[in-house]
């Protein structure tokens, strides 16, 4: 007969072995976003983020169609794409870049009108000698943080274009040609799936003020994925189409700066303690867990308390690490919103009401 002690032994090596087994296999599991011979379209990669993942997957082997609306960055970032195609001190770097086999290429592109990113996709096939890439990555966006009723309803509406609309009409494009009868007969036989990747933000899970104009759109972005990902599975069980969403916080970019313009002060003060990563942080990470296969991926330890208190009944990177996670995450937002509504009414007591604030430079 077992004793209490030897049953509490037994849990805790049941338990143990559930939590360590999926790092264990992470270990020896191999790489599944090996990228080295594949093409690869992203979007919004001639600067920040976007133009670091570039520079990262060039160092892995990977084929590149950047777009982007500014076409002198977009030329830089491929310049420098190609000069740094062997990168040194990458944590991750798995294999040599070829400069000499693999090849790069730009569109100039308005992701946010109709057709905008159906248009680039066209291109970028005809480039690519008639076939589709086989990771399609969307990062394009931008953020003009402010009080929603301070904002007009032009830029609510062009942010919502921006960082909801073209990933979803991206989207639309690229599933409808992998996952037709004739992509998937092409596709037949191959050993890696296709990967859709989406960027959206920490705001997803938890939005405070300032990001009204913002973090509606990112928001359905982390929805739209949430559904594809089961919807795929009506063809070839997931195995053909893998779907993932980047929630990055705090990134210090061109774009960063130009957020910082218009966000309010009460903002920045919630923000104080938040972590600000380098592209480059972010970029490495994120592929570390595309790499892992993981389907929500964060970047940094804010993005993993405010992810785990959103995970539903959505696919989990780890049943059980994650669901644990999601029980302390639960209790310590409890206070940490508290706290920041407690900041947003001690704001508003000593500095009145928002009308009487200086006008901000709008970029």
């Amino acid at each position: 007969m077992i004793t209490t002690l030897d049953s509490w032994t037994v849990a805790c090596l049941v338990v143990g072995t559930a939590v360590l087994t999926p790092f264990i296999m992470g270990l020896f599991g191999g790489n599944q976003f090996n990228v080295k011979g594949r093409t690869i379209l992203l979007t919004g990669a001639s600067e920040g983020m976007g133009k670091a993942v570039a520079k990262h997957l060039s160092a892995k082997g990977a084929n590149i169609i950047i777009i982007a609306r500014n076409l002198e960055r977009l030329e830089t970032a491929i310049a420098e794409t190609k000069e740094n195609a062997v990168l040194t001190g990458l944590p991750f770097q798995a294999s040599a870049a070829s400069p000499s086999t693999q090849r790069f290429h730009t569109i100039s592109a308005d992701l946010a009108v109709p057709n905008g990113a159906l248009n680039a996709l066209t291109e970028a096939i005809a480039w690519n000698g008639g076939n589709s890439p086989d990771v399609v990555w969307c990062i394009a966006g931008s953020s003009y943080p402010d009080f929603f009723i301070d904002t007009p309803i032009t830029r609510l509406r062009q942010q919502m274009d921006v960082n909801f609309w073209a990933a979803t009409e991206m989207a639309h494009g690229i599933l409808n040609e992998w996952l037709s009868p004739a992509g998937l007969e092409k596709s037949q036989g191959q050993k890696e799936p296709k990967h859709l990747i989406f960027t959206s933000s920490v705001v997803a899970f938890y939005p405070i003020i300032g990001y009204g104009p913002y973090s509606p759109a990112k928001a359905a972005m982390r929805n739209l994925s949430d559904v594809l990902s089961q919807e795929v599975q009506l063809y070839g069980g997931g195995d053909r189409v893998k779907i993932h969403t980047v929630f990055p916080g705090g990134i210090s970019s061109p774009g960063f700066i130009n957020e910082n313009l218009t966000k309010p002060q009460v903002t920045k003060v919630l923000e104080e303690t938040d972590p600000v990563q380098t592209p480059e942080v972010v970029a490495a990470k994120a592929i570390k867990g595309l790499e892992n296969g993981e389907f929500m991926i964060v970047v940094s330890w804010v993005g993993i308390l405010m992810r785990a208190c959103c995970w539903g009944w959505m696919p989990k990177n780890n049943m059980l690490l994650d669901t644990i996670v999601s029980w302390v995450s639960g209790i310590i937002g409890i206070f940490v919103g508290m706290d920041l509504d407690g900041k947003v009414r001690k704001y508003g007591k000593d500095h009145g009401h928002p009308s009487t604030y200086p006008p901000k430079e709008m970029p």
